[in-house]
């Protein structure tokens, strides 16, 4: 298939710049992967729409306040770094600003001292590799010096940033938050529990690149990022009972879909695992577990939208789009919704 294929026109005014003041006020579309038809509600209605039995599988990954902004050593230019992946031994992956003037050697500091690096390498694909010393606990300090890494076609500041974290985020880790999520509340969260919903957590570190556009024309060329999640015992035992006794398992997000894809077994069995993974999926792909999905609108030419695609078909898919944006629906990060079943 070609890239192209998952093109769609969106007015920019339709990219949502800020949060809705309620979290679960936003617009949710629902979609019938098997007819098309979609239905317009809103996302406390939820508990409406699942069943008794049914399971909900959420990512509770929480965002990292990697961006941090400093001065370069010595001569105090401007400089910005991204953190990615932790290396160990307080050596991180990052991105970095400017690029050109921060190869090994280079030395930065940040918050006055607070904090200070050293590039000591750089990968094939231009990432640098930064070790970090500070006094105390690395997480502290960023939690004072960093800023929400927002994705790039977010250009207005976010001013209380828990809004870019799910209500049940907790284990730190990811670049960019697992979006699905940030409509839920508290009280939502009790009232699917009150219908009989189970809810069950896994952990997918999201990493940036899952902002990246596919570049290559056919999308099977395309080379996935890989990222680290895990299931723990008690959500795999949650998915099994739900399979076993008819209920629908239905992925919040599409981080928590490419979780449990990776690990099911051919049958669908659910085992407690950790571990990298790369896996991508596009039209063609056989779904093993997941049975619905709660997912955000994506940007054209995506592997999200592709992943939408290859559980609710293209044609399907792209309908709903057009749909979405004659409705003049919110799209991406702090969009409105879809939930597809």
């Amino acid at each position: 298939m070609k890239t192209s294929d998952f093109y769609y026109d969106l007015p920019p005014e339709l990219i949502a710049q800020t949060p809705i003041s309620q979290r679960d006020g936003s617009r949710l579309m629902t979609l019938n992967r098997e007819t098309g038809k979609t239905g317009h509600r809103r996302f406390y209605e939820l508990p409406e729409l699942l069943n008794p039995g049914d399971c909900l599988i959420l990512n509770d990954s929480r965002v990292l306040p990697a961006r941090l902004l400093g001065q370069r050593l010595p001569g105090g230019g401007a400089c910005e770094v991204l953190l990615l992946t932790d290396r160990g031994e307080n050596v991180w992956e990052c991105l970095v600003r400017p690029g050109r003037k921060l190869h090994p050697g280079a030395r930065m500091t940040f918050g006055g001292g607070m904090l200070t690096a050293e590039v000591t390498g750089e990968e094939a694909d231009g990432n640098r590799l930064v070790r970090f010393s500070y006094q105390g606990i690395f997480l502290e300090v960023l939690e004072q010096l960093g800023r929400m890494p927002l994705p790039p076609y977010i250009k207005e500041e976010l001013q209380d940033r828990e809004r870019y974290q799910t209500v049940y985020s907790k284990v730190l880790g990811s670049a960019a938050a697992p979006t699905a999520g940030l409509h839920f509340t508290p009280e939502l969260l009790a009232a699917l529990a009150a219908k009989g919903v189970g809810i069950g957590y896994v952990t997918l570190h999201v990493g940036l690149g899952t902002f990246r556009p596919v570049k290559e024309d056919t999308l099977e060329d395309h080379a996935m990022h890989s990222e680290f999640c895990t299931i723990p015992p008690e959500t795999a035992d949650l998915i099994n009972r739900t399979k076993t006794t008819g209920g629908r398992c239905i992925c919040v997000g599409t981080t928590s879909c490419r979780t449990l894809e990776s690990w099911a077994g051919e049958d669908g069995h659910m085992e407690a695992k950790s571990g990298w993974t790369n896996i991508y999926i596009y039209p063609g792909y056989r779904f093993r577990v997941m049975d619905g999905l709660i997912t955000n609108f994506h940007l054209p030419e995506s592997t999200l939208i592709m992943l939408v695609s290859a559980f609710a078909g293209r044609k399907h898919v792209l309908a709903a789009y057009r749909e979405a944006v004659e409705e003049r629906y919110r799209f991406f990060s702090f969009g409105d919704a879809m939930l597809l079943l």
